[in-house]
Order: structure tokens, then sequence, then C-alpha cells
């Protein structure tokens, strides 16, 4: 059974990010620069629904995402339909406006929602270290 976690839950912790513009349609996310946001795909949930993200460093040396995809795979390729763009049209969010991001699990599980918004999460578990040593491997043979 999986557990539920809602974004006020002690174990969640929560920073803000502020929501740019890439390009002429595209959104970007813009995250603290630290160690909390690997350089990785991770998961990003979005209303509850989740989808797969590349964490990536920015021409200025920030943190940010530029999309979000149904799956890993879209999400390394940028291929697909932008769930974050598409979020960020459904929400009514404007450029430049600041949103929190939940850390559900580091390196792993993230949220999206808007200031003062409550969301519940499903909290899965990260694949074990070796699956994921694998993984991340697998990754940067492909760049």
């Amino acid at each position: 059974m999986t557990d539920r976690l809602p974004s006020d839950h002690p174990s969640v912790e929560t920073v803000r990010a502020t929501l740019a513009r890439r390009g002429r349609t595209r959104s970007r996310l813009e995250l603290p620069t630290d160690d909390r946001f690997p350089l990785t795909t991770v998961r990003l949930a979005l209303d509850g629904d989740v989808f797969h993200t590349r964490i990536e460093r920015t021409r200025t040396s920030g943190v940010a995402i530029d999309g979000t995809y149904d799956n890993a795979r879209l999400a390394r390729e940028r291929d697909g339909e932008d769930r974050l763009e598409a979020w960020r049209r459904s929400s009514g969010i404007d450029y430049g406006r600041s949103v929190l991001v939940d850390m559900v699990e580091v390196g792993f599980l993230y949220g999206v929602r808007e200031p003062g918004e409550r969301v519940v999460y499903d909290a899965v578990e990260s694949p074990d270290e070796g699956l994921a040593n694998i993984a991340r491997d697998l990754e940067a043979d492909e760049r």
C-alpha cells in the first residue's frame, strides 16, 4: 500500500522557486542552487500527477528544470508534451511568480504547487542504491 504524504507534513521540506519563461512558449523552474537538487532525472508531481524531469545547470550556473515529461526517456530527450508548461497554463500562473517546491524524497521525488495550496503526494520509495547507481551510469553514458 502506498503511503499518502501531505505537503504540510513535517518530513516534507519546502522551498520557493521561480517560474520563468524559457524561449517563447516554454517554462523554466529556477531552483535554489544546492545539493538538495542533484543534476539528474527525477520524478516531479504536478497537481497530484507524477511525471519525469531533469534537473540541470543553467548557463548562469543556476539550477533549473526546463520541462517535465511523461517518462524518464522523454525527459532526457525533451520529447513529447511539456507537462510543466501545461500545468502553468492550467493553473493560470504568470511567469516570474514564485511557486513552492516540496522535497518529498530528495533526489527522487519533488512536487510543485502554488503558494497557499495543500497537496497530498503518493509517497513511493526510491529504487535501492544499486539500481539508482546503474540508472545514473546509463544517464551519464547518454551525455
